[in-house]
This record gives C-alpha cells, sequence and structure tokens, in this order.
C-alpha cells in the first residue's frame, strides 16, 4: 500500500473526473455506522449528497483524503460555519438533487426528510448545527454550544485506511486548517451504535457536548 494525505481535487468539467465520485462512494460504503450502506437506497449517491459531497463542493480548502496509489480511500471535511452551511444546502444545493420520489417510510424517507429540514431554524438535528451567522449572532435554533463551536466535520474510511493511524493523521490534517482560519472551536455527531467511532474522537481529545439516546456531539476547542 502506497499511501498519502493529499487536498480534495474538486475536477474540472470535461478533462478530468476529481474526487466527487471516489468520495460519494467512499460516504456509501461506510454509511451505516462504519459499515457499508450499499443497496439500501435507491441511489447510493443520496449518501454524498447529503453527508460528503456538498462540504467538499463549497469547501474544497477544508477537504482532504488519504489515498492509496493516489485513490481516496478515506476522507475528511467539512465547514467553518454550519448554519451558514445549512443555509447554502438548503437553498442550493438540496433543492436539485431531491429525489422527485420518495416513499412514505424506511431510510431513504429519514434520510430525505432529514435533508428537507437543513437550514431551517431549529430544525437540523444538534449534529449539524451550531454555527455564528455572518453578523456574529447565534442562529435562532442553533443550541447553546453554536458560537464556540462553530466548525463542523466528517470523517470517513474505508478498512484499508483504518489501523495504521490515517484517520488520526486526516483529523489532524483538518484542525490545522481549521486554526490557521481563525476558527474557535468544532464539533461532530456520531451515532451511539458506533462504539468505535466515539473512543476514537475521545482519544482525540474531543468532550461531548450533548448527548441524546441516539447521538452525541462532540466538541473541540483550537
Amino acid at each position: 500500500m502506497t499511501a498519502g494525505i493529499r487536498p480534495f481535487r474538486p475536477g474540472v468539467a470535461g478533462e478530468t473526473a476529481g474526487d466527487v465520485a471516489a468520495l460519494s462512494d467512499i460516504c456509501a460504503r461506510t454509511a451505516a455506522n462504519g459499515q457499508d450502506a450499499r443497496g439500501v437506497l435507491s441511489d447510493d449517491r443520496l449518501w454524498g449528497d447529503v453527508f460528503a459531497v456538498p462540504y467538499a463542493v463549497r469547501h474544497p480548502d477544508l477537504a482532504f483524503v488519504v489515498t492509496d496509489a493516489d485513490e481516496p480511500i478515506g476522507y475528511v471535511l467539512g465547514t467553518d460555519d454550519a448554519v451558514a452551511f445549512d443555509r447554502w444546502f438548503r437553498d442550493e444545493w438540496w433543492p436539485s438533487r431531491r429525489p422527485a420520489e420518495v416513499a412514505a417510510d424506511g431510510p431513504e424517507a429519514m434520510l430525505v426528510r432529514y435533508a428537507d429540514v437543513r437550514g431551517d431554524a431549529g430544525a437540523a438535528d444538534a449534529g449539524n448545527e451550531g454555527a455564528a451567522d455572518a453578523g456574529g449572532a447565534a442562529d435562532a435554533g442553533a443550541p447553546a454550544w453554536a458560537r464556540t463551536y462553530p466548525a463542523e466535520l466528517h470523517i470517513d474510511l474505508l478498512p484499508a485506511a483504518q489501523g495504521p493511524g490515517w484517520g488520526r493523521r486526516l483529523m489532524q490534517t483538518f484542525l490545522d486548517a481549521l486554526r490557521e482560519a481563525g476558527v474557535p472551536g468544532v464539533h461532530l455527531g456520531v451515532s451511539t451504535a458506533n462504539p468505535g467511532a466515539i473512543a476514537f474522537y475521545r482519544r482525540l481529545g474531543f468532550t461531548p457536548l450533548e448527548e441524546a439516546p441516539d447521538t452525541v456531539v462532540f466538541g473541540m476547542l483550537l
């Protein structure tokens, strides 16, 4: 394995493919609490369209991949302002990517309902909200920790990238980028059904900000 970390490559239409398809694939293959979720939805790309690709598109400077022979096998990405990101997601990103027809229930219905309310004050789940808006005032629906931990991150690794420390190095790369940008803190949400991820974030120095039966929101001051 010839591995390394490099910045996300957005690609150029008609010239180079970039890393977008790889991010979407990695997201689908890790969406079930780190396990493969391909085939769960009508289109596997929906996972990436909600949880990965929009972050890299809006913030390519905050997207990094670990590669094997230059092919992505893991990523870390996010935003320096989660509330502003969610509004952009709602207004500009999601409308053209939302499935035209969605079943009344099931995993796809739950994912689409979640995506439909992102950016609505007080409607997003705690793991994906909580930044100061452009004027410096916390969003009306944001939690109490919003100002202190405005950034948000997502990290996913395929099995080939797990174990030799690539997750920690990816996180350090992302956190260093936030520090250089003057961001005061970062948060992330993790399912309580993923104890391995919870242990990983604790080892890195993240502390719980908010806990629910199915989700824990962790934060770190920068």
